[in-house]
């Protein structure tokens, strides 16, 4: 009988994965110990200055946006997952052509599964939305994008305060670390954008007749990008969820759910509801859940 070695790939990966960190932190402790990095770090603590007139604190529609997000990241994920995997779909839809959204030619019929991740497409792209024009009219957008050219030496010197075990000093409430701003901004601004363009040109609403946009921005082209453009979203909830409960959970969750300065455990209760509804969308995804709701914008077959 052959012996099963499907473990010893993710063993060996995980082993691999925890000496790279170790490194990494063996290697930071000994560059901050160097005298030249330690000037660079106390002229570059790690925050840019945000310019005047930037908000205080962190309002309680930004904490919906953050659960909105996340709800729908897992279900994008979830149903992304199911159709990279492929096989026989439990059930097909098909667009009912007598409503709102009518088309000359008869719409298509998809997996059902390929229907939930078009609907949460537009769930999500809707919520993007309205936190692009709330960030605009708040003023919340000076807190994520970089406005002064300090903020790459300080992202340096807190991606290597980071690395060292030893947290760089900041007030999230007040003004995010500069590595921080950097990568919100590349999540905000850069990632999703691309996850909406690279999603389109796979579906079927893209234009299949423009043929010179289409020759040099190819289905290929968009599914090479589409899969890691998810895998960076994975790396950086997780990265993100490590660092709030790492840096003072109380405290972080507080100021993201209940939108105080505080360290009660007021926030991490809401948290916790909203990992519960979370949990629960990702296993919700399942044929007998999905067909009666699916049903209500079309018709559901095997």
């Amino acid at each position: 009988m052959r012996r099963r070695t499907g473990w010893l790939p993710v063993a060996l990966a995980v082993v691999a994965g925890v000496a790279l960190l170790g490194g990494v932190v063996l290697v930071a402790i000994w560059l901050r110990a160097q005298p030249a990095v330690q000037e660079f770090i106390a002229r570059y603590p790690g925050t840019t200055p945000l310019p005047e007139g930037a908000p205080v604190g962190i309002p309680a529609w930004l904490g919906w946006q953050h659960f909105l997000n996340g709800f729908f990241l897992v279900l994008l994920v979830r149903s992304g997952l199911l159709l990279r995997k492929g096989g026989r779909p439990p059930a097909r839809w098909v667009r009912g052509n007598e409503g709102l959204i009518r088309t000359k030619n008869p719409p298509w019929k998809v997996s059902i599964h390929l229907w939930l991740h078009y609907t949460v497409d537009v769930l999500w792209v809707a919520n993007g939305i309205v936190f692009i024009v709330l960030l605009v009219v708040t003023g919340q957008w000076m807190r994520i994008v970089p406005t002064s050219a300090d903020v790459w030496p300080n992202a340096v010197s807190a991606g290597l305060q980071y690395a060292s075990l030893d947290w760089p000093v900041e007030h999230a409430w007040v003004n995010y670390n500069s590595l921080q701003l950097l990568t919100y901004f590349a999540i905000v601004f850069v990632v999703a954008p691309l996850a909406v363009l690279t999603g389109l040109r796979l579906s079927s609403v893209w234009p299949q007749g423009a043929d010179r946009v289409n020759r040099v921005y190819t289905r290929s082209l968009a599914k090479a990008v589409h899969y890691p453009v998810m895998l960076a979203f994975v790396a950086f909830v997780i990265v993100h969820v490590t660092l709030v409960f790492a840096t003072g959970a109380l405290r972080n969750l507080d100021a993201m759910y209940a939108s105080r300065d505080d360290a009660s455990w007021l926030g991490f209760a809401i948290f916790a509801v909203s990992l519960a509804a979370m949990i629960g969308a990702w296993f919700a995804v399942r044929p007998a859940v999905l067909k009666p709701i699916a049903s209500l914008t079309g018709t559901v077959s095997r």
